[in-house]
């Protein structure tokens, strides 16, 4: 919301200056992003007519004017293509010093004497415009200060608001916060209802109430659309950010930021029967105002006549039916819509509107005809014309109720922890419009209509110490003891796992749960992807169904940057539907690319593989402990690497995936070199077996080397099974030391060579004991694994 400060100090009365009410503004919670000067007092500028204007005799880009100040007649040499006998402009005397610290001297210019320099609007400050002189109206008065007539020095305001205050989107509403805040008092404001010159009027039908419960027109014949912009609208719209069009056109900006009800203008003759605010058809089409056709469906308001839409209800108008220089009778609309059937609707057509975003944030429903009183009148006093009755067609039952609202005197001190008199209560209460009915208790309070955000007690609560002042709310010191929250020995904390990937060189990421469903489609994970209702943008339009594809693209964003060596984790949430509905996961992930150790002259380099990965997944296992054991089979998913890859299962439970991507998803991901994933069920992982202290053997440890051949594709966890069920408690460990598939070894076949420890709890195992174990091994690998001994 950008406004002049004249402007708004013409509706309040305060007394303070503008540093002061800038800091009040954001005080109160209307944030004023920027305060751009306009103007000075400027002594010594005055408004002058130009009475004669003719070539420079020695130049012919210059003229020589002869300029009135009222007082006296001086030569000025003036070199604007505008200067013209009669024009009313800026004239700045000898010794009068402009913005920036030019000072007005008396010069000669190709020979010729200039007392003064006419002005353009640049050159005052109070526009951009360097085109030619500053235009004045016909009748402003020679000799006047210009300073005086322009109301001058002013300043321009921004306000950044919250989208719960879409009642200061005017200047009105912005001045009532202004009179609470700084104890003024806001002026009055009148506004007469127009009586009707003419009987004639066009029916209004509501074919959607609950989209628009009221809506208001009437007929303005004989306007003249020639009419200029007064000179005073045209600067406060400039000071506002609004460009002056015409003076229709001008009228309807002009009360939308007066009072904050966006209006609209059609070209009456332009419309066919009765106005219909309804549902746009499928596929029904509109050129808007901006030359842009725009295909609607349902989703969109629309206000049309009998044969075609007119306007985009609550967005932009119509080009087809907008007011032109050949306009001689208008309609004039002024309507309420509610905010959800506007909400959106702007964006979807790639556009952002002053109407849209007034609509959007709601609007006061009960302001719609005081607005069209107010620009009827304005459009008469500047371009004539004869008005006809205002026709209103609303529906009461959908139109909101104003309820009033109960204040506690004891739940407004118990919030905010200090007691508020209760004349101050009142004396806010009541500046900002609000009626105020004392008890016993409290307050009964009946907000104004605008303040449709004033729903329950909290509301108030906040109305009050906004105004009152945040800083005088006192600091207290939580007293009392907090319990903490005790976490189970059987789970692991969150921040172990990040903690431990941190401690083996991975970075952590933080990503978008959203994503594009075409990224999720490219790695086969589209499957249950919850769509958002109203995406950020197209790249960010379902939930993720895994944390892979968000990591993968950081990971490929920093090998664009010439990163060579990335290790990247993240732990988040996970979205998900299945035949229960949507749920969501907690999951861990982690990427790694290129050498598997920093350059270095201790070891020869080499790429990261497999079991690099397996043992950064191990070493977040070990925090765990022995909670199950944990079998590494082989994965079947579309986005890994067949027979590169694993799917990682404990107690029967699926834990995750680990392995090389695909190579044909690597290719579509544009990605020119081998890259290790894993991805964990995080709520799995944390469960743990509370350790338990038992007594160690005393009797030693045998160890005992097998090497058997098996089939080439024969994974080490079904060896390590058939092992373990084999000889029971007795084996306590065994571990893979080699593995060789070549000469002397029969095609499709390895070689495993093996470690088994054993150990008894109660005796010395003897030799014999450890040839029975070693047998039996042997069998349960032939019988399990169709193993043979290397070398029988």
């Amino acid at each position: 919301m950008k406004f002049p400060e004249s402007w708004l100090r013409e509706h309040v009365s305060v007394e303070a200056d503008r540093d002061t009410l800038a800091a009040t503004l954001t005080a109160i919670g209307l944030e004023v992003e920027g305060v751009e000067p306009i103007g000075a007092l400027l002594p010594g500028v005055v408004v002058a007519q130009i009475l004669s204007c003719e070539k420079h005799p020695e130049a012919d880009r210059l003229n020589l004017c002869q300029v009135s100040t009222g007082a006296q007649t001086v030569q000025i040499v003036c070199g604007a293509p505008n200067a013209r006998a009669g024009l009313k402009a800026p004239l700045a005397t000898v010794g009068a010093e402009l913005p920036g610290g030019l000072v007005i001297k008396a010069a000669k210019l190709r020979g010729v004497e200039s007392f003064g320099m006419l002005c353009s609007a640049k050159e005052l400050g109070v526009d951009a415009d360097a085109s030619g002189l500053l235009e004045l109206p016909e009748d402003a008065p020679v000799g006047t200060p210009i300073a005086e007539f322009l109301s001058l020095p002013d300043a321009s305001f921004e306000l950044k608001l919250t989208p719960n205050r879409a009642d200061c989107f005017s200047v009105r509403g912005v001045a009532y916060d202004v009179a609470a805040a700084l104890g003024g008092a806001v002026n009055e404001f009148e506004v007469e209802a127009v009586p009707a010159g003419v009987e004639d009027r066009r029916e209004i039908v509501l074919d959607a109430p609950a989209d628009c419960p009221r809506y208001c027109g009437r007929i303005v014949r004989g306007v003249d659309p020639t009419a200029p912009t007064p000179f005073w609208m045209a600067e406060r719209l400039r000071r506002a950010g609004l460009r002056p069009i015409s003076a229709l056109v001008d009228v309807t900006n002009y009360v939308m930021l007066e009072l904050g009800q966006p209006m609209h203008a059609f070209d009456q003759s332009l419309l066919k029967g009765s106005v219909h605010v309804r549902r746009a058809a499928q596929g029904e089409r509109l050129t808007l105002l901006d030359e842009r056709e725009v295909k609607l469906d349902p989703g969109f308001l629309v206000i049309a006549d009998e044969s075609a839409p007119l306007a985009v209800a609550g967005v932009m108008g119509g080009r087809d039916s907008r007011v032109t220089d050949d306009t001689r009778d208008v309609f004039l609309e002024s309507a309420f819509f509610a905010p959800e059937a506007i909400i959106g609707r702007a964006r979807t057509l790639g556009l952002h509107t002053d109407s849209s975003q007034r609509f959007e944030r709601g609007v006061d429903p009960e302001l719609a005809r005081r607005a069209l009183e107010r620009a009827t009148a304005l459009v008469l006093q500047i371009a004539g014309g004869t008005p006809g009755p205002v026709v209103e067609a609303s529906d009461g039952q959908r139109l909101a109720a104003h309820t009033p609202v109960r204040l506690r005197r004891a739940r407004l001190e118990r919030v905010l922890g200090m007691a508020v008199p209760d004349a101050e209560v009142e004396r806010i209460l009541r500046a900002l419009g609000m009626g105020v009915s004392a008890d016993a208790e409290g307050w009964l309070v009946a907000p104004p209509s605008r303040r449709f955000d004033i729903a329950i007690e909290e509301d108030l609560i906040e109305e009050v110490v906004r105004i009152h002042g945040y800083d005088r709310v006192p600091l207290h010191a939580p007293t009392g003891q907090i319990q903490l929250a005790p976490l189970p020995e059987a789970q692991v904390p969150l921040a172990a796992f990040s903690a431990q990937l941190a401690a083996r060189g991975y970075f952590e990421a933080i990503n978008y749960a959203f994503l594009d469903v075409a990224v999720l489609r490219a790695w086969s994970l589209d499957a249950g992807a919850e769509a958002l209702a109203n995406p950020l943008s197209s790249e960010l339009g379902v939930m993720r169904t895994a944390l892979l594809p968000g990591l993968v693209e950081a990971l490929r964003h920093n090998l664009a940057r010439q990163q060579s060596r990335i290790r990247l984790f993240e732990t988040g949430r996970v979205f998900l539907r299945d035949a229960d509905g949507p749920r969501e996961a907690l999951h861990l992930a982690a990427v790694a690319c290129g050498p598997a150790r920093a350059e270095q002259w201790g070891e020869a380099a080499r790429e990261v593989d497999f079991f690099d990965l397996r043992g950064d997944f191990e070493s977040v296992l070990a925090l765990v402990g022995d909670a199950g054991r944990v079998e590494f089979l082989s994965a079947d998913v579309p986005w890994l690497h067949p027979g590169r890859s694993a799917r990682i299962v404990r107690d029967g439970r699926l834990l995750g995936h680990l392995g090389h991507l695909h190579p044909a998803l690597l290719h579509a991901l544009d990605i020119g070199q081998e890259v290790l994933v894993m991805e964990l069920d995080q709520a799995v992982l944390t469960q743990r077996a509370v350790p338990a202290a038992r007594e160690l053997s005393r009797f030693p440890a045998v160890r005992r080397d097998l090497a058997v051949v098996v089939a080439q594709a024969m994974p080490w966890a079904a060896i390590e099974a058939s092992l373990r069920t084999a000889l029971g408690a007795q084996l306590r460990a065994v571990m893979p030391f080699d593995v060789y598939q070549g000469k002397g070894m029969e095609t499709g076949f390895k070689s495993v060579a093996m470690g088994l420890i054993f150990q008894d709890d109660s005796r010395t195992l003897a030799e014999q004991d450890i040839e029975k174990a070693v047998a039996a091994a042997l069998d349960g690998l032939a019988r399990d694994c169709g193993a043979t001994l290397r070398g029988a």
